[in-house]
């Protein structure tokens, strides 16, 4: 039986529902605001994108894994959100999906792009999904689980290889 994270779901629906929550701080519901603004501006492919996401956060790494119940890798998880969030069904490698889709500045990085790095001495040989606010998701290492970083921190910064646009904007 998979691993079902029920904190992303949880704090997505929280987001979407919360307009007035009785004794939230002004600054939680400030930032629950800008979250919300940010989750609205993402397409509704986006949207199922990210959501899709979400629920496989916790779900272990494996090398070579394209199955929640045993386990994913980086291209794994980018296959499985893709293919069943929007019907898209992408290559398998991290390295084969550089090549899909158009290449992008990181100036331009929308919810649901592909970013890729290189973690491994060579180029796009790990892919994650960008979020938004230089946050994406990602299946990162063997003995981690599936989650959310910052592209701002020194280890992504140095390993940074481009970006691919497959939704329409």
């Amino acid at each position: 039986m998979p691993k079902i994270p029920l904190l992303p779901s949880l704090f997505a629906a929280a987001l979407l529902f919360s307009s007035g929550a009785g004794h939230v701080h002004a600054s939680e519901q400030a930032k629950a605001a800008d979250e919300l603004s940010l989750f609205e501006r993402y397409t509704n492919s986006a949207q199922d994108l990210i959501l899709k996401g979400f629920e496989l956060i916790g779900i272990n790494y494996r090398f070579g894994g394209t199955n929640p119940d045993t386990g994913l890798d980086c291209s794994g998880f980018v296959q499985l959100v893709f293919k069943e969030a929007i019907g898209i069904l992408l290559p398998r490698t991290a390295r084969e999906q550089s090549e899909v889709g158009t290449v992008i500045d990181r100036h331009e990085l929308k919810a649901g792009d592909l970013v890729f790095f290189n973690t491994m001495r060579h180029a796009f040989s790990h892919v994650g999904i960008y979020l938004g606010d230089n946050r994406f998701m990602h299946a990162p290492r063997t003995g981690a689980e599936v989650r959310i970083e910052d592209m701002r921190q020194n280890y992504w910064i140095q390993r940074y290889n481009g970006a691919r646009r497959l939704l329409a904007r």
